[in-house]
């Protein structure tokens, strides 16, 4: 993938794009406006679910053990990974201990994370994505876009278009004369996925949040392909990363007022799956929880930065974000788009590749994000802070060891500048004679900025330098003292 800057400036080109992004995130916002607005103690719900996360992120390796210990006593097995290609190895190695060659999956962010799918495909097993926009993005041989709508980026008639032509490609096709009307779309759907359903041995999930004291995890869903995924197969997986933990089933409590709200603007989610281990009676016979890593310690590590792991993938912020809905979610080249993707994935995968570096600056800053988090991240803040961090380089965790890293490539003219402005605003001298000698030369100043700054002006207004300084203007209007010449009222 390229910078984040020239993915966007092709995906905003993309007029069908623009429009189709527009309209999904304006509707769901506007929703989930009214929904929040129900509720009087949002303030306070919004303050307590950050409450608990950072409680929870102080004590994570306690929380963690206790969860570990719940599982394994209510018949399930917990293995730990540190990164992608651990997770990947002991999914596949679970999958094909059962003999099985295709899997059924629920939604799940972690394991579009490590690029589970590819991992299991290199190996012989075809997973089979069950959630509606899941399944087009996969027909389509697409990447998804949004955290909560994954192919928010199509429409009625492109997913009709992707359902007749591929559909039959990975089972039961499409009906004969579909048409773009939600109703039949979802009925294509339904019925290519019963059969993947009712024939999977293997589920493959994430989760919403994990409670460490019972060892329950909790799935939740709108459309009902996660409760099949989750009850019907003999084997269940469930990829989960290290920070989806709460301590308590009354800490639970909290989110699933926020979650829904904040994501699909209802009230409560259809489906909320919960399980705790295995059972004779019902579910899967065997159940295995893989906890992941994958740079979620040393996000922890950073004091700054550890706020954004109490996400709780509700992409609030991505439907309010103005660069997001101009530049989709391909441009972040993440399975994290949007604001929340510009910090996590930057922390989660390092600041070293042109990518990464450039994802802290997709961002206009206008605090948007930090309005609508149903947990209170200060994305504005981790933004400025991973900016410093990919200009100026510093200490940072990596792997769990503290590493010294060395700034990004082409930002030397940045750090000259940002010196440069430091030492004048420290010799009050030195800016009052720049200000004046900027004022005296207004006409030869030029309308674009040369050499580095050109990228900065080809999208901005340079402002006009007034005629004389506010220094200036204070001794001419009030006296060199600050109090001559002062009006009285």
């Amino acid at each position: 993938m390229p910078a984040f800057p020239a993915a966007a400036d092709a995906s905003t080109r993309n007029t069908r794009l623009r429009a189709n992004l527009r309209h999904a995130t304006h509707t769901i916002r506007a929703k989930r406006a009214t929904a929040v607005a129900e509720l009087d103690d949002w303030s306070s719900l919004r303050a307590a679910g950050a409450a608990i996360k950072d409680r929870t992120l102080r004590h994570l390796d306690h929380y963690l053990e206790q969860l570990e210990s719940a599982v394994t006593a209510a018949g399930g097995h917990v293995h730990w990974a540190a990164d992608a290609d651990e997770a990947n190895r002991i999914v596949t190695e679970l999958v094909q201990a059962t003999g099985e060659r295709e899997v059924v999956k629920v939604k799940s962010m972690a394991t579009q994370e490590i690029g589970l799918n590819g991992a299991l495909a290199t190996a012989g097993i075809t997973a089979y994505e069950t959630d509606l926009a899941e399944l087009i993005v996969q027909l389509g041989d697409d990447l998804p876009s949004h955290i909560l709508v994954p192919a928010i980026h199509r429409n009625r008639g492109e997913i009709r278009d992707i359902f007749a032509e591929k559909m039959a490609q990975w089972g039961r096709p499409a009906p004969e004369r579909l048409t773009d009307a939600p109703a039949d779309l979802a009925e294509a759907a339904r019925l290519h996925l019963r059969e993947k359903f009712l024939n999977a041995k293997v589920g493959i999930s994430g989760a919403n949040f994990m409670i460490a004291e019972t060892g329950t995890l909790v799935v939740v869903e709108s459309e009902g392909n996660g409760r099949m995924c989750l009850t019907l197969p003999e084997t269940l997986i469930s990829v989960v990363g290290i920070e989806k933990i709460v301590p308590t089933f009354q800490d639970l409590e909290v989110f699933l007022q926020v979650l829904p709200r904040s994501s699909t603007a209802e009230r409560m989610n259809p489906y909320t799956s919960t399980w705790t281990g295995t059972t004779d009676a019902d579910g899967p016979r065997t159940f295995h929880l893989v906890l992941l890593d994958n740079g979620r310690t040393d996000t922890l590590a950073d004091t700054v930065g550890r706020q954004a792991l109490r996400c709780i993938r509700c992409s609030a912020c991505l439907n309010v974000c103005p660069v997001y809905e101009r530049a989709g979610g391909h441009a972040y080249g993440s399975a994290y788009p949007g604001p929340i993707g510009a910090i996590l994935t930057p922390q989660l995968r390092g600041v070293q590749s042109e990518l990464d570096a450039s994802l802290p600056y997709a961002s206009s800053l206008c605090g948007a994000c930090y309005e609508v988090c149903p947990v209170a991240i200060d994305i504005p803040e981790i933004l400025v802070h991973l900016r410093e961090r990919v200009v100026e380089g510093g200490p940072v965790s990596v792997s769990g060891t503290r590493t010294v890293i060395k700034p990004a490539k082409g930002h030397a003219a940045e750090r000259a500048a940002m010196r440069a402005a430091r030492w004048a605003l420290d010799h009050p001298r030195v800016l009052r004679t720049g200000q004046r000698l900027a004022s005296r030369t207004r006409r030869f100043h030029p309308r674009r900025l040369p050499g580095p700054g050109r990228a900065w002006s080809d999208t901005r207004e340079l402002p006009k330098v007034p005629e004389e300084s506010f220094r200036d203007w204070w001794r001419r209007t009030r006296g060199e003292s600050g109090t001559e010449g002062r009006k009285t009222t």
